[in-house]
């Protein structure tokens, strides 16, 4: 039994009938004979649920089909839909104000820590001075630490840690 997409078929009384091969020559001898008693009979290619008169034509029909796509636009033969189209009733991203949102903190937020490298590198202090430090200028180890040692950070649980 050939495959159901492409095969040769007889056509009688405009029905179509149960003999079907994939090879043409296979079916001529039962051809003549319904021919005999069906003078309307004829010999069709079905492919892609169509009946044609022979396999080339079929193939005709599908490099038209695929040269003239609906896709395309006939004249000049550029896509009709547009890279940002999108099937539904308004053929955009509906989460595409959240995206671009994220992008512009991400940037946002990129731009913040190359300036403060940048700043750190010149020796500018992160507090917001206008100019570089010196060796002097630089804050003690204690100063910068509260002089109380009972604030500890939380632990995993949230508690204090004992030492």
């Amino acid at each position: 039994m050939p495959p159901r997409y492409a095969y040769w078929t007889i056509i009688a009384g405009g029905l179509p009938t149960a003999f079907r091969t994939a090879d043409r020559d296979e079916l001529l001898p039962t051809f003549r004979r319904i021919k005999e008693k069906h003078a309307d009979a004829e010999l069709k290619y079905f492919a892609r649920g169509k009946l044609w008169s022979s396999p080339e034509e079929a193939r005709r029909a599908a490099e038209a089909r695929r040269t003239t796509s609906s896709h395309r636009h006939p004249s000049t033969g550029e896509s009709a839909r547009g890279r940002n189209w999108r099937p539904g009733g308004e053929h955009r991203d509906p989460r595409q104000k959240f995206k671009d949102a994220k992008k512009a903190r991400n940037l946002a937020h990129r731009r913040r820590r190359f300036d403060r490298r940048q700043d750190d590198a010149k020796g500018f202090h992160s507090a917001g001075r206008d100019k570089p430090r010196e060796d002097g200028d630089r804050p003690s180890e204690n100063s910068t630490r509260p002089a109380d040692s009972s604030r500890r950070r939380p632990g995993p649980r949230g508690g204090h840690r004992r030492r």
